[in-house]
This record gives C-alpha cells, sequence and structure tokens, in this order.
C-alpha cells in the first residue's frame, strides 16, 4: 500500500509514503514480493530503489507477476537462484529480449545456465533487432505485432517469398533479415519503389555488404539520391563511397566535409575533392 501511495498525484500524501518506505525492513519487502497478487507499483518500486538489497532481484524473478522490465533493471543482482526461477518459466523469460540480453550480461550463474543464457540471447539479439525493424517499418503497435508474429513464424523460404512479394511494410523489416538471401530478394522485389531504395541506402543499421550490393545494382545507381545517401551512410564501405563522392554536387559535396559520422578518410578526401573543384582542377559534371 506505501509503494501505491508513494505514487499519488496528491505532493503530499507521496512524500509521506517515500518516508514510511525507508523505515520499512527489508524482509517486509521480501514478503510482500512474494505475493502473487502484488501491485506491479510495488515491483517498480523495489526495482529502482531496492536492488542491490539481499533477496530483491531474485524475489522479482520468482515472482511471475513480477513485470519482466523491473527484473530486467535488477539483473545484475540476481544469484544462482534467481537465474534458475527464470530458466524455469522460460515462456515468461524469453518473452523479453530485453530481460535475456540483461540477464545473459551478469556475471552470476551456474556454468551450466551461462551455457543456457548463451544460447538464449543469440535468439534475444534477433528478436530485438526484428522489434527494432519492425517498429520502422510499421509505426501502428498493433499492426507491428501482429507483423512480427507472422515474420517470426516463417522459414527462409517463406520470408524470401514474402521479400519478393510483400508490401513496403515487409521490405522494410526483410531488409534487416538475418539471411542474406532474404536481403537481396527485397532488393529484386518487382514492387520495390525509388523512394525504399534511397530510404535503404541512409540507413546506418543495415550491413555493408547489403550496401555494397545496392551500389552494384546499376538501375539504383541512376537515381542521385540514392548515391548521396550511400556516400553521406557511416557503414557505406569506404571502397564504394569513396568511388561515389566525384557524382557529389558542389552542395553536397560540401556537406560531406563536415560530416564527421563518415569515416575521417572520406571526409578528407571530400575536402581536397572540394578545394580541387574551387581551384578549377576538376569540373561538376551537376
Amino acid at each position: 500500500m506505501l509503494a501505491v501511495l508513494a505514487t499519488d498525484g496528491d505532493s503530499a500524501v507521496s512524500e509521506r509514503a517515500q518516508n514510511a518506505l525507508l523505515t520499512q525492513p527489508i524482509e517486509s519487502f521480501l514478503a510482500a514480493c512474494n505475493q502473487p497478487e502484488a501491485d506491479a507499483r510495488l515491483f517498480a518500486y523495489c526495482a529502482d530503489h531496492l536492488g542491490n538489497k539481499p533477496g530483491i532481484a531474485d524475489a522479482l524473478a520468482k515472482n511471475p507477476a513480477c513485470p519482466t522490465a523491473c527484473v530486467a533493471r535488477v539483473a545484475q543482482h540476481l544469484t544462482l537462484t534467481g537465474i534458475q526461477a527464470l530458466l524455469e518459466n522460460l515462456e515468461r523469460f524469453v518473452s523479453d529480449p530485453h530481460l535475456v540480453i540483461a540477464v545473459a550480461g551478469t556475471s552470476s550463474g551456474s556454468a551450466e545456465q551461462r551455457e543456457l543464457l548463451g544460447e538464449l540471447q543469440k535468439g534475444a539479439l534477433a528478436r530485438h533487432e526484428l522489434q527494432d525493424a519492425a517498429a520502422e517499418a510499421e509505426p501502428d503497435p498493433v499492426q507491428r505485432e501482429t507483423l512480427m508474429q507472422r515474420v517470426a513464424h516463417m522459414n527462409v523460404v517463406q520470408r524470401l517469398t514474402l521479400a519478393l512479394k510483400g508490401g513496403r511494410t515487409e521490405r522494410m523489416l526483410l531488409i534487416r533479415d538475418p539471411n542474406k538471401l532474404v536481403q537481396r530478394c527485397v532488393l529484386q522485389s518487382p514492387r520495390l519503389t525509388d523512394t525504399e531504395v534511397e530510404a535503404f541506402a541512409s540507413m546506418s543499421n543495415l550491413t555493408a555488404e547489403i550496401l555494397r550490393t545496392i551500389s552494384l545494382i546499376r538501375p539504383f545507381m541512376k537515381n542521385y539520391a540514392v548515391v548521396r545517401n550511400l556516400t553521406n551512410n557511416p557503414k557505406t564501405p569506404l571502397d564504394v563511397s569513396l568511388h561515389l563522392l566525384p557524382r557529389l554536387t558542389a552542395s553536397d559535396l560540401l556537406k560531406l566535409t563536415n560530416n564527421k559520422n563518415v569515416p575521417e578518410t572520406l571526409r578528407s578526401a571530400a575536402i581536397k575533392l572540394n578545394r580541387k573543384r574551387k581551384t578549377g582542377g576538376s569540373g561538376d559534371s551537376h
């Protein structure tokens, strides 16, 4: 009840409750955290203020009613007992990739637990990337979850087909698929638009390999916006961006000389080319 009152809209009530909480013994919090009907605000208070106290992190991990986000915040304080409780309720554990990644990053756990966590982490990282990609591809949270569920249950052949025949939202997600063939199928989709390719060329969370592939597709490179975006993308392989450098207009070349995100070698080359053009050493084809 004190944890609930600590978040009350009345500042006087909230302050008195927070002060009262400071006088409570840790045993009271442990007992409260073990209750299946405990309020989420109790878990949040414990995670934010008592996570380093003995037993608190494990108590949060053991209680299925505790939001996984709260457990993630105290992951570094889990003992073998708390980690085992999570591993025994995998449906809850793997539902939150942030939690899996946080627990896998701790130094606690037995050798067997660490091995299991390592395997789970690989899947969590992939799901985490999928969530990020889905968030960019689909702003509506309900449709985003539906899209993620669909793609997560597809095998490689099904994802290849979706990459070729799906819509823009599916392509924006699958361009970041871990499978390189799926990425390539996105670029070969007959429905792919210039606007999408321009967006891909500017995405710094794509692999260097897929950005190189874009630069090798002649129809894409006829689009100046794709050339400009690739050159300004810090993930574009240096040999590709250096090759594209002479194609930049004077204004875009000048902007590149001030771009601190690109490799220093590219920026230096841009500065030299800009100086050369100004002195009449090279014409500007644009």
